[in-house]
């Protein structure tokens, strides 16, 4: 995983059960998908489809993502009467994967779902296409999710989740709370990865949220060392949920999608902020060279639709990138959509240029500080 939309996008693999029974897909990319996912391609009921000449290839990471990217965003598409069919490849579009493909003159892949530092990183390596803006709509995205090399797809957030019963009806009302084991004692849960993580740690320092970047490593290594002997540090998105469900963590980090389950699951036991939550982006990016060419940006176009976008946060729970989206969400989907504006205002967006340059090499600190 060298990224955290990696792992956000794995992560909805794990969360819900499959919804491929009955599917229509090709047969060489389903089997390139259940092989990089370690399941058997017996585990599944699909009908393989012949090849086609003229087509367009999504990349995204498997599991659920490839039934709901095909209701969200392929559907529509072969509605509207687009020529061009989009099977969807699960095998996940790594970097490793897009560099050996673009290097070798193989490329295969024409749409991927990565995020906003991943596509700077493989960018200035010149590994992708410019996004095409005279396709693409900047107006349906907010400005900082307009890339050069990557365009905003969806919304997802690291926030702070607590059990309501643990602290006598006290609830947390910042990061620091996470880091007061006297008012707010029990086990503490936080992420091995850095992403959103030394945010919170700089928060609960007193870092004010628009001083955040550039992060300050040292300072927020020695902050989480403060706790590291009171923390578990969850590796799955299932694991925190775990983690909270049978009672053993109190208070700490996970995803936006993984509380919304907890609280669900739970009747409210479990609940969750977005002030100061970190705000991460998915990105659509385009491999150098991609068989379908300019017809990649013209579906990346379509998919920015508001209602597609709407679709995608109820099956998946990724929020919509598109702020017009907004209004189409009943108030109770936008109290827990990360990009509603109410919650968009008080989180720190996490900043794309700063992850691309650093990320490799802060995580290996990170790493070794919760582990001495």
């Amino acid at each position: 995983m060298d990224d955290a939309a990696i792992s956000f996008a794995e992560d909805q693999v794990r969360m819900l059960k499959e919804m491929t029974d009955g599917r229509r897909i090709r047969r060489r990319r389903f089997l390139a998908a259940v092989a990089a996912l370690g399941v058997p391609a017996s585990a599944f009921t699909l009908t393989p489809v012949s090849a086609q000449a003229r087509e367009i290839v999504l990349v995204n990471w498997g599991g659920d993502a490839i039934g709901a990217f095909r209701e969200a965003f392929v559907e529509p598409w072969v509605r509207a009467g687009n020529p061009q069919r989009v099977p969807i490849d699960g095998a996940g579009p790594s970097s490793a994967r897009i560099k050996a493909m673009v290097e070798s003159r193989r490329v295969t892949w024409d749409v991927c779902d990565r995020n906003l530092p991943a596509s700077i990183e493989l960018g200035q390596q010149n590994l992708l296409e410019e996004i095409d803006y005279s396709i693409v709509d900047r107006g349906k995205v907010r400005p900082e999710h307009a890339g050069r090399w990557g365009v905003g797809n969806y919304i997802f957030s690291f926030v702070l989740a607590w059990d309501t019963t643990a602290f006598g009806g006290r609830a947390p009302s910042s990061w620091a709370d996470v880091w007061n084991l006297r008012e707010f004692p029990g086990k503490r849960i936080l992420r091995r990865h850095i992403d959103g993580q030394l945010e919170a740690a700089l928060l609960a320092d007193g870092v004010p949220p628009d001083r955040i970047y550039p992060i300050d490593v040292r300072r927020a290594l020695n902050k989480i060392r403060e706790i590291r002997q009171h923390t578990v540090f969850w590796g799955t998105g299932a694991e925190s949920q775990q983690l909270f469900r049978d009672r053993e963590v109190v208070i700490g980090n996970i995803f936006n999608t993984r509380a919304s389950v907890i609280r669900r699951d739970t009747n409210n036991r479990v609940d969750y902020r977005y002030d100061g939550a970190s705000s991460w982006v998915g990105a659509w990016i385009v491999p150098k060279g991609n068989p379908a060419g300019r017809d990649a940006f013209r579906l990346i176009a379509s998919t920015q639709d508001p209602a597609q976008q709407v679709q995608l946060y109820r099956l998946l729970g990724n929020g919509p990138v598109n702020p017009a989206a907004s209004a189409m969400l009943t108030p109770d989907e936008a109290k827990y959509d990360p990009g509603a504006p109410a919650n968009w205002r008080v989180a720190i967006p996490a900043n794309a240029e700063w992850y691309a340059e650093h990320s490799a090499s802060v995580l290996t600190q990170f790493l070794e500080a919760i582990a001495s």
